[in-house]
């Protein structure tokens, strides 16, 4: 019976966010290794249930499960953070000989050590397995270099943005894997740079440029009959050498053909790169359309401060507009984290009245904390599945919550014990809020927004304001990142 170890360490680091990531963001989230690997992901929408799901139809395969860590995007990882996770997953390679190893990575994987730390992960790990075959699945906004592709026997990325493609993706990876273990493919892969770091929130999958650039690798890797071919947006917030939009073809055995599958997507995705830099309104701006409709619900969506794309869940910007904008109706804002406000909230009790300040507590960088008096109107210890379509089935985890009712406004805050992505219907139930009987929701989001909420809002009206992940990003200050890409080259 052949063995194959299968580990696991995401995370996307964001190298203008003020707060680093230590190792508990990872076990707040994801963190099993052993037995508890299958009982945490097995059915669920990801990377490593898709591999629980390739076990299953391939029980002749021996599977040992080494550590596996993920974490919301947040701030480069703190010293020491990135050799101590994958201690646990190259001590447990070097243990045995292997038949097949598979990683369910990131790719844009920044520690404090490492700028571009997925290609010092793959140099380990490739220096501990030898010639033994290697699979690994990357989320789409991975930052890759052509050393990186050379290690790997196959990777495959996500085509979907919001990233609906996970199992997917793992599957794809390791039916190729096999195929080469059999002897039936060699697989060869080409990077290719495009001429942009690109924002993701116009790049979704489901429409727009992004879209069609989607068919037209899917069209490009039949045509040639590639093995894969995945067109890299990239993560505009991670300063590494890697920075930047590519397309990573790979083919079986033939270089060249890889090279120009890769070369033909990168001119589609170069020409439609100015459909990806627009003008966005202000969160005032917003805010003013989202009071003013006359259909309801209606999200406001700061992505500057979106957690899936290394914000801190601190920035008071929305919320100062929300209460200038003085509102009529119901109103509410997701989130800030604050466990500390939690706590004091649960002493309380539901009903109790507090003056608060809220936001501006990590860092003064993007504005002053909002000082109001609030009521307590919901308290929850904050636990609860995710229903999907993205991470359906993990479990999560917030550590308290409390919903804060301004006195005299109707706008409803939510305060959490953790930094966590508010894209499943189940985070805003946490917090005792219905969605669809209010006017506007305030919210830190981006893309994976819209694969849960498409249905449930009437209109999403992106904002642009002072945060980490700001979408006009051109004058953040990129030390490694080539300064021929655009928009650093404007």
């Amino acid at each position: 019976m052949p063995d194959i170890a299968i580990a696991r360490f995401a995370h996307e680091g964001n190298s203008f966010s003020p707060i680093p990531t230590p190792i508990d963001c990872f076990k707040h989230d994801e963190w099993q290794i052993g037995d508890g690997v299958p009982k945490f992901y097995r059915g669920t929408k990801t990377e490593i249930g898709g591999a629980l799901a390739w076990l299953d139809r391939h029980p002749e395969w021996k599977p040992t499960f080494l550590r596996c860590a993920g974490a919301p995007s947040s701030g480069v990882l703190a010293p020491g953070v990135f050799d101590t996770i994958l201690a646990d997953i190259t001590s447990g390679l070097s243990k045995r000989k292997w038949d097949a190893v598979f990683l369910s990575l990131h790719g844009s994987l920044n520690a404090a050590e490492y700028a571009h730390a997925d290609y010092e992960l793959l140099k380990r790990v490739r220096s501990i397995i030898g010639n033994t075959p290697l699979a690994v699945s990357f989320d789409l906004h991975a930052n890759v270099s052509q050393p990186e592709a050379d290690i790997p026997d196959i990777l495959v990325g996500y085509k979907c943005h919001p990233h609906v493609d996970m199992e997917e993706t793992a599957t794809k990876a390791l039916d190729i894997m096999l195929r080469k273990i059999k002897g039936e493919v060699n697989p060869v892969a080409v990077i290719v740079r495009a001429d942009a770091i690109i924002p993701s929130l116009f790049a979704r999958t489901t429409d727009g440029p992004m879209a069609e650039i989607k068919q037209i690798a899917a069209d490009i890797e039949k045509k040639y009959g590639l093995l894969d071919l995945t067109p890299y947006q990239g993560y505009a917030y991670a300063d590494s050498e890697a920075a930047g939009a590519s397309a990573w073809a790979t083919a079986d055995g033939n270089r060249d053909l890889a090279l120009k599958g890769a070369t033909e997507l990168v001119v589609e995705m170069n020409k439609r790169r100015p459909l990806l830099f627009k003008t966005l309104p202000s969160a005032a701006e917003g805010i003013a359309r989202g009071l003013a409709a006359k259909s309801a619900p209606i999200a406001i969506i700061d992505s500057a401060d979106h957690p899936g794309a290394g914000g801190i869940g601190d920035t008071p910007g929305l919320l100062a507009a929300l209460v200038a904008s003085k509102p009529t109706k119901p109103t509410a804002f997701c989130f800030f984290h604050d466990p500390e406000l939690v706590a004091r909230a649960q002493k309380a009790g539901v009903g109790a009245k507090l003056k608060v300040k809220m936001g501006g507590r990590l860092t003064p960088l993007f504005g002053p904390p909002v000082e109001a008096e609030v009521t307590v109107g919901h308290l929850s210890d904050g636990k609860y599945v995710n229903q999907g379509p993205v991470h359906g089935g993990i479990g999560v985890d917030l550590q308290g919550v409390a919903r804060l009712d301004f006195v005299g406004l109707p706008i409803s805050v939510m305060i959490t014990g953790i930094c966590h992505d508010a894209t499943d219907a189940n985070f805003y139930r946490a917090a005792g809020i219905d969605q669809t009987k209010l006017q506007v929701l305030a919210v830190k989001a981006k893309n994976q927004f819209r694969a849960s909420f498409g249905a449930v809002f009437k209109e999403m009206i992106d904002i642009d304001v002072a945060g980490p992940a700001a979408f006009d990003f051109s004058s953040f200050p990129f030390k490694k990142a080539p300064k021929t890409l655009y928009p650093l080259n404007r």
